[in-house]
């Protein structure tokens, strides 16, 4: 199997000519205060997860290099945000919003036509499969559209006034201030800008660092960026997080956390905040989440979602199922019809048609795998399906581990890639203690007919998860519902209408209801005085 695996590389030559990244992608480019400036210190190199086949092995692609940024220029995207935001005073946070939704419809215009260069360079950094990379962009666009429809829908609700106990008042959501914006590494487009862009939209200003892997796809954007936006409002940095993000964190100055990622990191982050109980965290974290397959389940359905939640963009996604519960009245189908269809998967380059395994994006991520199997291994699991785990260069086939015990790192860890535990349970007792005392709540699935056992299970489980998925794999969509998690899987809550929320506050303008204050509302209203007390309707 590693000879087959080494030889699913290609070589140079055997790359359709419409996927090559061509010459290498140096981005020396940044954008501070309204200007695109060009680095000429340290860079960091980028390899892809895609190895080529030459004469002396396998070796990386190498892809580009994107600028080390380091103190001094963090500083300086620092205080190209305060400037910007003016303490609320500045020309993007007191814009109107109509206003700031021409902004953003003008940046997604721009952003469309760099749809090709960004998603070739998401299959190359990140080794997204073609359909999964396009897919990642126009959802991004849909999303960004979508949240444009429901702040206009927002601000329709907001432009009338409430007259209440004799007092009358308008009652809309103003920004919250600098926000600090930091995206993962699995989605480095979509989920980056489903804080971004409603962060901007709000009125806030922004300092945008793309994550260690997939940071040349943003390259693309920065004119977009610039073009679309007033000066100041969207600031870059790139470079390593210590030197770049601690300064800012320790500032004082940022008002809102939007990071996903690991609760470790966050935490770091957010101790590092002087002033942490001004500090608003929106925060998606670590996940764990279960499947349990009840003994009336569909079992070709259960396969079929457990497959996919398990292996879709090889795992390495927070809404994965990363740990199995089968009922023992299933074992020997389940396992037989589980593995048949991990061995039907296409196992290949992102732009192999219908390719479903493609190599890793993170350069440690084989060797953790390899540590969690062979911890697994050590404690009395085994690989139940031939070839699981066989490796080359970043590209791992996928490991079903059976069984699981409370002993191995696998039982609590986040694998975030295809490593697959299952557990046959005999009463419901072991999967559901299984949940309560994990560290994590995003979401669980259950398989199963029985509107009695669903019901007891699902009253549980909504206190311990914030999504329980009745006969499907975990998910986030659609964007319309809300997206968080318990324990230390989420702080706050994304959606199209909940990130609005969450990058603003409500704010109120209120007078007693007396005949001069009604003229006073009328003379400001009528003469469209202020942007904030008016009864403006956007179509």
């Amino acid at each position: 199997m590693i000879k087959n695996l080494k030889n699913i590389f290609p070589k140079e030559s055997e790359i359709p000519s419409e996927f090559k990244v061509g010459k290498e992608f140096i981005q020396k480019q940044y954008l501070i205060d309204g200007e695109i400036r060009t680095w000429g210190g340290d860079m960091q190199e980028v390899l892809s997860p895609i190895s080529l086949k030459e004469k002396e092995g396998l070796k990386r692609k190498v892809l580009g290099a994107y600028p080390l940024l380091g103190e001094k220029e963090s500083l300086e995207a620092l205080k190209s945000s305060v400037a910007a935001y003016s303490r609320g005073k500045g020309k993007w946070p007191t814009l109107s919003v109509e206003d700031r939704i021409a902004c953003v419809e003008d940046f997604m215009f721009k952003m469309k036509e760099r749809r090709e260069e960004v998603v070739r360079l998401l299959m190359w950094e990140i080794g997204k499969s073609l359909k999964d990379s396009r897919k990642e962009f126009d959802r991004t666009l849909e999303y960004i559209a979508d949240t444009v429809n429901a702040l206009k829908d927002l601000d329709r609700t907001s432009s009338k006034f409430s007259m209440i106990q004799g007092v009358m008042a308008q009652i809309k959501r103003a920004p919250m201030g600098i926000v600090l914006c930091m995206g993962p590494y699995n989605y480095p487009l979509n989920e980056t800008f489903t804080t971004l862009l409603p962060a901007l939209i709000m009125g806030n200003v922004v300092i945008f660092k793309p994550p260690k892997y997939g940071v040349l796809l943003h390259g693309p954007l920065l004119k977009a960026f610039r073009d679309s936006f007033p000066k100041g409002v969207v600031n870059t940095v790139y470079g390593d997080g210590e030197r770049v993000v601690g300064p800012l964190m320790k500032s004082g100055k940022i008002d809102v956390l939007a990071f996903i990622g690991s609760s470790k990191v966050s935490d770091i982050l957010k101790l590092q905040h002087p002033r942490i109980h001004r500090l608003r965290s929106v925060l998606g974290l670590d996940a764990k989440n279960a499947a349990i397959v009840l003994e009336d389940a569909d079992l070709d359905l259960a396969v079929k979602e457990c497959v996919l939640g398990s292996l879709s963009f090889n795992g390495q996604r927070c809404t994965a199922l990363k740990m199995l519960f089968v009922h023992k009245s299933f074992r020997n189908k389940f396992t037989e019809k589980f593995i048949e269809e991990i061995e039907k998967l296409k196992v290949g380059m992102p732009w192999t048609e219908d390719v479903f395994i493609t190599p890793l994006a993170e350069d440690s991520r084989v060797p953790y795998l390899n540590s969690l199997i062979k911890d697994a291994l050590k404690n009395g699991s085994e690989i139940i399906n031939d070839q699981g785990g066989k490796s080359a260069g970043n590209l791992f086939y996928p490991a079903v581990l059976h069984p699981i015990k409370e002993n191995m790192s696998v039982y609590r860890e986040e694998q975030f890639g295809p490593v697959i535990p299952i557990n046959y349970f005999d009463t419901i007792n072991e999967p559901m203690n299984y949940v309560v005392n994990s560290d994590y709540g995003q979401q669980v699935s259950l398989f199963g007919y029985d509107s009695g056992k669903i019901s007891d299970l699902t009253d549980v489980l909504v206190n311990q998860v914030c999504r329980v998925n009745i006969n499907s794999q975990c998910q986030r969509g659609p964007d319309a519902f809300p997206f968080t998690g318990r324990k230390d899987s989420a702080e706050g809550t994304l959606s199209v209408s909940d990130a609005l929320k969450v990058f603003s506050i409500r704010t109120l303008v209120a007078a007693k209801e007396n005949e001069a204050n009604k003229k006073l509302f009328n003379d400001i209203i009528r003469g469209r005085r202020s942007k904030f007390i008016s009864t403006d309707f956007i179509l």
